[in-house]
């Protein structure tokens, strides 16, 4: 029997999703951008912030804050659901796309929020897909970099002041001396 998912009225989480058999189906540009388009598509279906995201070979990582009343659950289980769905139907294929059921967890507090945050920029490099984290194009840095906000909107107020000068911020959020 699997442990209920901790759910928590206002919170905010890590979300990781693998793909089943921890196969690369991320290695075409094709297949990223398909996952960034329903992505988008679910930021229209559903209320919810997206504070940070990267997309990897195997999995990706979110950092999601359902708005009031709205279901993490009922969110990833339509992203997940329609991507396998587009991804099978464009490799004619069918069947079980993802592993297990996707990983949740609570932020909590501010120092796991900045830390999750961070991780989840770094993991590029900590694969060896770039050297520096901003050169990632399907993960929110690069996006904040660019200021592309389609998929997740203004950068969270939170990183601005905690790290003001930080190379995720665009020319526009930095802090300068006078």
């Amino acid at each position: 029997m699997r442990k209920n998912r901790q759910l928590m009225e206002g919170a905010e989480y890590h979300v990781t999703a693998r793909i089943n058999r921890g196969e690369k189906i991320f290695l075409a540009r094709e297949d990223r951008e398909l996952f960034m388009s329903i992505l988008k598509r679910a930021r229209q279906k559903y209320n919810f912030s997206l504070k940070n995201f990267c997309i990897m070979g195997n999995h990706v990582h979110l950092l999601i804050k359902p708005a009031s009343g709205e279901s993490l659950s009922k969110i990833m289980q339509w992203l997940l659901g329609v991507f396998a769905q587009a991804w099978n139907k464009k490799h004619g294929l069918s069947g079980h796309l993802w592993g297990d059921r996707f990983f949740s967890r609570i932020i909590q507090g501010l120092l796991d929020f900045l830390r999750v945050f961070l991780y989840i920029d770094n993991n590029p490099v900590f694969t060896g897909l770039v050297e520096e984290s901003e050169q990632w194009e399907y993960g929110g840095l690069w996006h904040h970099k660019k200021g592309l906000m389609d998929i997740m909107g203004p950068l969270d107020p939170t990183i601005i002041e905690y790290f003001p000068n930080h190379r995720f911020l665009s020319n526009d959020h930095k802090v300068t001396e006078k």
